[in-house]
């Protein structure tokens, strides 16, 4: 073992240099922190708040017009306990209870629907997904039921219009989305909210004491209010749409059904219209996100590098501290740029393994 050696190891064991990578393992695991969850763009989120606005309106024209929640699985659920209930007390309502299967089978299908066009739950624009194709599916389910004479099964024609926009839009950058109902989204907002508070009652409800995980936690949570808050929002939003729009179209209130089924009509044509364009967007949009990290963390290096020159030439005890926050900073970018080149790669990963599993049947063939 050399001397260079041993000197390196003493370094690591002396308690100036614990103290000096305390601070370092800090911002690293506040950068993975906000790497954990990534704001999704405008558009992104005005796409599912705009889903969100379509559920809400026909699940209330669906109760005015059939007396029914066509997107409340629990309650449906729940509906379907009481009924086996009254039987055993000589009150059984079998009409009851097959209307409650019914919808909850329904939801199921048109989830099970989703599965079969989209391959993932999370939200990617592009590949060998079909956004447009289910979403021209979920109008014309709610055209049908704008139609259909009956109570129960037009209803469950917007139940299983709900199940399959529900399952399109599951989760997106590590957030549980669901558009068509909303225990889950305010649960979700109250326990962000939760954490939020007790992070800074712990510091005195002052955000100058909160460190570097501190405020990554506070941030991530803060963007995820953000996205959950306004899917509620828009929900609500919707069912007062609903019921407006049931009182002013002329005709059946079940009539109502096609402002949703307008939209979403509207969106999966647009998707498919333009599917190759949008992709080629969403790319270039990755490409200059990447080229943006990767700038910021070059710049954050030649920044350090003049620090570290000043340091050299000088005796000044604050260029220590700047130092340890450039190097935070740079480590945060550096991140960033990896969680970039990590997605870049698996996109065009998978285009070479299309691309070789194409040509090797090809050679098969011939």
């Amino acid at each position: 073992m050399t001397q260079k050696t041993l000197a390196v190891e003493k370094a690591s064991l002396s308690p100036g240099h614990s103290a000096q990578s305390s601070p370092t393992k800090k911002r690293e695991k506040a950068a993975q922190i906000r790497k954990s969850f990534q704001r999704p763009k405008f558009w992104v989120m005005g796409f599912g708040w705009c889903l969100a606005a379509c559920a809400g309106a026909a699940n209330v024209i669906a109760f005015k017009s059939w007396n029914l929640y066509a997107s409340h699985v629990t309650g449906s659920t729940s509906a379907m306990a009481f009924r086996l209930e009254g039987y055993h007390q000589g009150e059984f309502g079998s009409e009851s209870f097959r209307e409650a299967f019914f919808l909850v089978f329904s939801f199921l299908v048109g989830a099970y629907t989703c599965g079969l066009l989209i391959d993932k739950n999370q939200v990617h624009f592009g590949g060998k997904s079909s956004y447009g194709l289910a979403l021209l599916m979920n109008s014309t389910l709610l055209v049908l039921a704008a139609f259909i004479p009956g109570r129960l099964l037009p209803a469950c024609f917007v139940a299983t219009a709900c199940g399959l926009q529900n399952a399109m839009c599951t989760s997106h950058f590590g957030a549980i989305v669901r558009t068509t109902h909303v225990t889950g989204t305010v649960t979700d907002i109250g326990s962000t909210l939760g954490r939020i508070s007790m992070i800074y009652l712990r510091k005195g409800c002052r955000r100058s004491r909160l460190d570097d995980i501190e405020r990554a936690e506070v941030g991530v949570d803060a963007r995820k209010l953000a996205v959950l808050f306004g899917l509620w929002s828009f929900y609500f939003v919707g069912g007062l749409i609903g019921v407006y729009m049931e009182n002013v179209i002329p005709g059946p209130p079940t009539r109502a059904l096609l402002l949703p089924a307008f939209f979403t009509g509207s969106l999966g044509l647009f998707y498919v219209a333009c599917r190759q364009l949008l992709k080629d967007y969403i790319k270039k949009l990755e490409k200059d996100r990447f080229e943006a990290d990767l700038k910021e963390a070059q710049e954050a290096i030649a920044h350090m590098g003049s620090r570290l020159h000043s340091l050299e030439t000088g005796n000044d005890e604050s260029l220590v501290v700047e130092l340890d926050e450039e190097m935070g900073h740079m480590i945060e970018a550096l991140h960033e740029v990896e969680a970039d080149f990590d997605n870049f790669y698996r996109q065009h990963s998978r285009v070479l393994e299309r691309s070789d599993s194409s040509v090797s049947k090809e050679g098969t063939a011939v």
